[in-house]
C-alpha cells in the first residue's frame, strides 16, 4: 500500500497547526510508537536526526525529556508534559523547547498538542492539533520549518511501522 500524504493546515485565526495522516498499522501499534521510548528512538525527528530519551513517565503530570541530535551534532532538547493519556485513542500534552535539565527555554513557544488516533479498517489515522498562545508563536514555529519537520518525522514513522 502506498503511503498517504500528510495533510497540514495552519489556521492563524485559531492559532493552530493541524496535521493528519493515515498509517498502515493498527491503532494500538501506532499509539505505542508515539508513547514508548524504545519506539520513539527509532523515528522521532526529521531525517538524519537521532532521538534519545532522558526521562519518561506516560501518565497525566508525567514528562518526556528528550534530545534530538542532528547530523552535524546540533542538539535540540524538548520537554513534554502529559495532560491526558487515553490509550489507544488520545494524547494531550504541553511541548516546549528546554535545556538538558528540563528548564523551558525563554522566548520559545510552549505548545498544547492533542493527538487523536482513529481506527480505519486496520489502519490508523493520526490527527495532531497544536495550539499556540499567540499568532506570533505560531508564525515563529512555522518559520522554523516545523511543518516540513513533521512531514519528515511522519515519513520516518511510516517506514518504521512498515519495518516492524
Amino acid at each position: 500500500m502506498a503511503a498517504e500524504q500528510m495533510n497540514a493546515v495552519a489556521d492563524t485565526a485559531a492559532r493552530t497547526i493541524t496535521v493528519s495522516r493515515t498509517f498502515a498499522a493498527p491503532r494500538e501499534r501506532v499509539f505505542r510508537a508515539f508513547t514508548e521510548p524504545e519506539h520513539l528512538a527509532r523515528w522521532w525527528g526529521p531525517e538524519g536526526w537521532q532521538t534519545e530519551t532522558r526521562a519518561h513517565e506516560l501518565a497525566p503530570g508525567g514528562l518526556w525529556l528528550y534530545v534530538m541530535r542532528g547530523p552535524d551534532g546540533t542538539e535540540s532538547w524538548g520537554k513534554t508534559t502529559y495532560l491526558e493519556v487515553a490509550p489507544p485513542s488520545r494524547l494531550v500534552y504541553r511541548d516546549a523547547f528546554s535545556d538538558p535539565e528540563g528548564n523551558i527555554v525563554e522566548g520559545m513557544p510552549v505548545m498544547l498538542i492533542t493527538i487523536e488516533f482513529a481506527d480505519s479498517d486496520g489502519q490508523t489515522t493520526v490527527t495532531s492539533t497544536t495550539q499556540f498562545a499567540s499568532d506570533e508563536d505560531l508564525q515563529q514555529v512555522v518559520a522554523m520549518g516545523v511543518v516540513e519537520g513533521i512531514r519528515q518525522t511522519w515519513e520516518r514513522l511510516a517506514a518504521y511501522l512498515g519495518s516492524e
